[in-house]
């Protein structure tokens, strides 16, 4: 028998709002709870509180790295990394050891969390975001992204609404992906 391992890239913002935050720990959470997988890039931000929660839900995050293996970025994830592999995570990159971490490898590294993912969630992203390269990577690969609606007022939920006018799945309750 074939065992099919769902997973769910989360991305968004390294600078985020209160309700990006909420955001993510509740679908990151509920995601978890279903044995759903969870891959994000490990950084500030949105990636943090993503693999957090999927950790404190109980579940299984895989954190992607734009530099190598050695070494931990942001250094203050360290603590996060150890505990994504001690609860059963893993961290990958395809960056050799000692590649420092450089605003070229940061795209590189979100085709890979597009790449292994099922589906894409965006929970905020400003109107130039790393989230939406891997937004545009889940398009162009023909998976389906999933965005997380914002206020109109947000400079962090620009880049989010215009994927909705663009076309992408709009994702107001775990409901929306999950059957129970």
């Amino acid at each position: 028998m074939l065992l099919k391992v769902i997973v769910f890239g989360i991305v968004g913002s390294r600078e985020c709002s209160r309700y990006g935050v909420e955001c993510t720990k509740y679908f990151s959470s509920e995601l978890a709870k279903r044995k759903i997988n969870i891959i994000s890039g490990l950084a500030r931000g949105i990636d943090t509180i993503t693999h957090n929660s999927c950790i404190q839900a109980g579940g299984k995050t895989v954190a992607v790295l734009g530099n190598g293996l050695d070494r931990i970025y942001p250094e203050e994830n360290t603590k996060l990394a150890e505990q994504i592999v001690s609860t059963g995570g893993t961290i990958i990159t395809e960056f050799a050891p000692g590649e420092d971490p450089s605003k070229v490898n940061f795209p590189r590294r979100n085709r890979i969390i597009s790449g292994l993912s099922d589906s894409i969630i965006v929970t905020e992203a400003k109107l130039k975001s790393g989230a939406l390269i891997t937004a545009d990577f889940a398009i162009n690969q023909g998976k389906d992204v999933w965005v997380i609606p914002g206020s109109i007022y947000s400079e962090y939920s620009v880049g989010t609404n215009n994927l909705i006018k663009d076309g992408a799945c709009v994702l107001t309750s775990i409901y929306d992906i999950c059957k129970s």
